[in-house]
């Protein structure tokens, strides 16, 4: 019966039905290599959303603006979603109220949410500007020289950078901020307040001091906030939401980092992007010199909260009477693991 067996295996009918045999393996082979490589199981994971509050009208913006547009969020995993605001204050706000979960914001915000314990993390400083901040005044009105202002009713929008802006401005050509009556409007609406009489002057920032002066024509006169105050223009979220999640403040960072170098290394390009609903193209090339993008948790952003804080507790914008450790409301390690040479706060 053996030798029967084995001469059966090995004669020439058997061929066929051993090649059949190798084919059909191979053919399983191959299915379930497809079946592999197309299962869902084994796909790339799907982008993580992560929302931005940011104020899409200003030019501080373009680094988040430019890492969505040019693929840089999406090459980390990331879905961008930008939600637009006016302000940065706005934009802190729809993070404080769980509506985003990171808000493009200038110091003043982050100074009050200190100020008011609430717990946010600065994770990055991705611009500074020393010309986006001013006051305009009407002539008119006799608002031509800083000293006009005294007895004057000037438009601000308060707790935000603006109305620091309008304090030091005050403070630096010896005016009392007692000797000025504030009104308090919406940053958008403040061009109109100024055009239509309803102020004699406003404070704010980039593009509606533009504005401004478009629509008052020779009777708008601009005093800049340069060697005043400097806009630190930060990338920050709730405490909890930035310590939990490490890798996706890391990925946001990476893309950002990106970003804020092309809005460096190619303005033509970067203004492409992001000129919509910004400043005339030609001012807006203008000032693009006097920017600075870059990423950094330095320690003028420590210096300067702690300088804001002193300035909410003199004139009485908080209840409280002594400022908060600044550097617990910033969070170091996502920078320090993507780009180790931006972080010189001292810690």
């Amino acid at each position: 019966m053996t030798r029967k067996s084995e001469r059966h295996f090995s004669g020439k009918t058997s061929l066929p039905a051993v090649a059949g045999l190798l084919i059909a393996v191979a053919l399983l082979a191959g299915g379930y290599g497809w079946m592999t490589r197309t299962s869902p199981a084994s796909q790339a994971e799907p982008p993580e959303q992560v929302t931005i509050a940011t104020n899409t009208a200003y030019v501080g913006s373009c680094p988040v603006i430019v890492a969505r547009e040019k693929g840089y969020f999406a090459s980390e995993g990331i879905l961008a979603v930008v939600q637009p605001h006016s302000s940065g204050k706005a934009a802190m706000e729809a993070v404080l109220q769980g509506q985003a979960n990171l808000a493009t914001v200038a110091d003043i915000p982050v100074m009050f949410a200190g100020m008011n314990d609430q717990p946010v993390s600065v994770i990055a400083t991705i611009f500074k500007a020393e010309k986006d901040h001013g006051i305009v005044g009407r002539r008119d009105r006799g608002v031509v020289t800083p000293g006009n202002l005294k007895g004057k009713r000037i438009g601000v929008t308060l707790s935000t950078s603006g109305h620091f802006t309008l304090h030091a401005f005050l403070s630096r050509h010896r005016l009392s901020s007692d000797g000025v009556t504030v009104r308090n409007y919406k940053p958008e609406d403040l061009p109109t307040a100024l055009a239509q009489g309803d102020v004699d002057a406003i404070a704010t920032w980039e593009p509606f001091l533009d504005t401004s002066l478009t629509v008052l024509g020779g009777n708008g006169v601009i005093h800049y906030s340069q060697g005043i105050y400097e806009s630190l223009y930060n990338v920050a979220g709730m405490r909890t939401y930035v310590v939990s999640q490490p890798e996706t403040i890391k990925k946001v960072l990476r893309a950002l980092v990106k970003g804020a170098r092309f809005c460096s290394d190619a303005p033509d390009a970067a203004r492409e992007l992001i000129a919509a609903g910004m400043l005339d193209a030609t001012k807006l090339k203008a000032s693009w010199p006097s920017y600075r993008f870059n990423m950094a948790l330095d320690q003028g952003l420590i210096l300067a909260l702690e300088d804001e804080a002193r300035w909410a507790i003199r004139n009485k914008l908080t209840s409280r009477t002594e400022m908060p450790n600044y550097l617990n409301y910033i969070y170091l390690d996502g920078l320090k693991a993507v780009m180790p040479s931006a972080v010189t706060i001292i810690h």
